[in-house]
């Protein structure tokens, strides 16, 4: 089970947000950290924009279903009240293009890209998906909060590959957390608010000595997820000039579902050594 959030007094539901209006939310305590405890985590922010990027296009039943989404992280996310917006920027019949904005503080936060695509019955040349991983429940709880600070990572039950390295692992993660108080929201939702956590599971170097957060999240799906927990098998390169890049291979329980990517900026943290750890 995940350890227990601070504040157990506060009057905040077991969500990671709640709606105020058709288009604005409030993010409560448990989306806070991991970089920095006065900031949402990317990552539940990410599932509630393809909720509502969901909503935006039900009722058109067109058989179209999401394959590619992509999060550019225009800045820190303070933990108030924020507005999504959703616009079909490219309509089509068979592929269609949805942009998304989240604006806090009036300024744009967090802008995503969302292709839906027609589907058709390809079973008979599916084929080439990865090695599934070993299942979550062959493997013991790891405490992630040794790490990482925030009431977001201490509402999630991460379970990891024994003979976890340094930028290499894999592990599912999931959490009793709700992402939006009191509405049902989609597999897939479910499913994105919690990938961008790939890039925390399997650090380099620590934290508390270097930097090094994420500008985006791109995510390729061959199939859509089930509900459950989130497979993820994890590499993360450093390279020479200040980047890096964190790759994951994604899974459900039924096996690969597709891969994400996000680029990281990288630097020593200001004030402490930059030893190698």
């Amino acid at each position: 089970m995940p350890s227990q959030p601070s504040d157990p007094t506060s009057a905040d539901p077991l969500a990671y947000f709640t709606r105020v209006t058709e288009r604005t939310y409030r993010p409560t305590r448990y989306t806070a950290g991991a970089w920095s405890t006065t900031e949402q985590h990317i990552s539940p922010l990410l599932g509630l924009v393809v909720h509502a990027v969901e909503q935006a296009v039900t009722g058109t039943d067109d058989g179209k279903v999401v394959s590619r989404l992509t999060f550019d992280i225009l800045g820190p996310v303070a933990i108030a009240p924020f507005d999504v917006d959703v616009t079909v920027v490219r309509p089509g019949r068979t592929v269609e293009l949805v942009e998304a904005t989240v604006t806090s503080g009036m300024r744009a936060v967090l802008r995503a890209h969302v292709w839906r695509l027609a589907g058709t019955d390809t079973g008979a040349v599916a084929g080439g998906r990865p090695e599934p991983v070993p299942a979550a429940a062959d493997l013991a709880p790891w405490p992630m909060s040794s790490v990482w600070p925030g009431d977001y990572i201490a509402s999630l039950d991460v379970r990891r590959t024994p003979g976890s390295s340094p930028g290499r692992t894999t592990a599912w993660v999931s959490t009793p957390v709700e992402l939006l108080a009191g509405e049902p929201v989609s597999a897939l939702a479910r499913f994105v608010s919690l990938v961008d956590t790939a890039n925390g599971i399997c650090v380099r170097e620590a934290p508390e000595q270097w930097l090094f957060p994420n500008v985006d999240l791109s995510i390729h799906l061959h199939r859509q997820p089930v509900a459950g927990p989130v497979g993820l098998d994890t590499t993360v390169v450093f390279g020479p000039d200040g980047h890096g890049l964190t790759s994951t291979v994604l899974h459900d329980e039924l096996g690969p579902v597709g891969q994400a990517a996000q680029v990281l900026t990288l630097r020593p943290r200001p004030g402490r050594p930059a030893a190698a750890g």
